[in-house]
């Protein structure tokens, strides 16, 4: 498959690359907040978790060869899913395919939250005690891989154009990178934009250390899901500027370590009860 004469993996990778440089020269020139680390470190270990998450996803798809661009493709070609059975305008059936993909991913994000085994590969993204683009790709390779296949699932269930799966993908991926950049953007345009789709002080508020804040904006892409199910929250109560972002259990270096991040998973919970509860992450 083609967009604008490149292969799918290289439209998508030049299309991230540029969303990346993008976010980080704006981070440069419009900062939020005040960094604690140098990027150098943070980004050396970042980039090294979404290597390992590379590596790992081609050693599982060469066994097990489902993604979610294989399964639309086979879907289409086999007829299987709910759209293919239904008539109506290509335009209708992509909009139908990336908001109920979206809505997908949205309670994937709070099933993390919420199941204990889940979150203990999930605070992987929330132990970053920073946030800028580079936090955008912080996933563990265990989640990146059950990620796949909750897409997979749903795209074999509804059945969209295998180049719709494509533009959702790069959709939320690209608005990962936006929402969890370390920019400044204007107020009233905030406000605009939220309306829709999530921005960064939208998204910053879900890594904050404070529960009922880290149980809130679980939206990547679109932001009506969580003002749709009551889970939205408007501002952190310490403000943007002095908010204090990850998880309260690990505040020191460790996290910026790349050994340490992988192994989190495996290290001991960081409360008594299970997320979601009363004792949730970050406390």
């Amino acid at each position: 498959m083609e967009f604008f004469g490149l292969s799918e993996g290289t439209f998508r990778f030049l299309l991230f690359v540029s969303i990346f440089l993008t976010m980080s020269i704006a981070e440069a020139m419009m900062p939020r907040r005040r960094r604690r680390f140098s990027r150098a470190r943070r980004w050396t270990t970042n980039l090294g978790i979404m290597l390992s998450d590379y590596v790992l996803v081609v050693a599982v798809t060469f066994i097990v060869p489902v993604t979610a661009l294989i399964t639309a493709l086979w879907a289409e070609a086999n007829g299987w899913g709910l759209l293919n059975f239904l008539e109506m305008p290509v335009w209708l059936e992509w909009l139908i395919a990336i908001l109920v993909l979206d809505l997908v991913i949205w309670a994937q994000h709070l099933v993390t939250h919420k199941v204990p085994l889940l979150w203990r590969f999930h605070r992987v993204h929330h132990s970053d005690l920073e946030m800028d683009a580079s936090t955008a790709i912080r996933f563990h390779p265990v989640e990146i891989v059950f990620s796949i296949f909750v897409k997979s699932a749903a795209v074999l269930l509804l059945g969209p154009a295998a180049a719709a799966v494509v533009v959702f993908e790069a959709l939320v991926n690209g608005s990962a990178l936006f929402n969890h950049a370390n920019f400044k953007l204007p107020k009233m345009l905030d406000a605009i934009v939220r309306k829709i789709f999530v921005t960064p002080d939208m998204h910053r508020v879900h890594h904050s250390v404070h529960p009922h804040e880290t149980d809130s904006n679980y939206g990547f892409f679109l932001s009506i899901w969580d003002q749709l199910f009551g889970t939205y929250i408007s501002q952190p109560r310490d403000g943007h500027e002095q908010m204090a972002v990850g998880l309260n259990k690990w505040r020191d270096e460790s996290p910026t370590r790349w050994t340490w991040t992988i192994l989190l998973p495996f290290h001991e919970p960081e409360s008594t009860g299970s997320p979601g509860k009363k004792t949730p992450p970050g406390q």
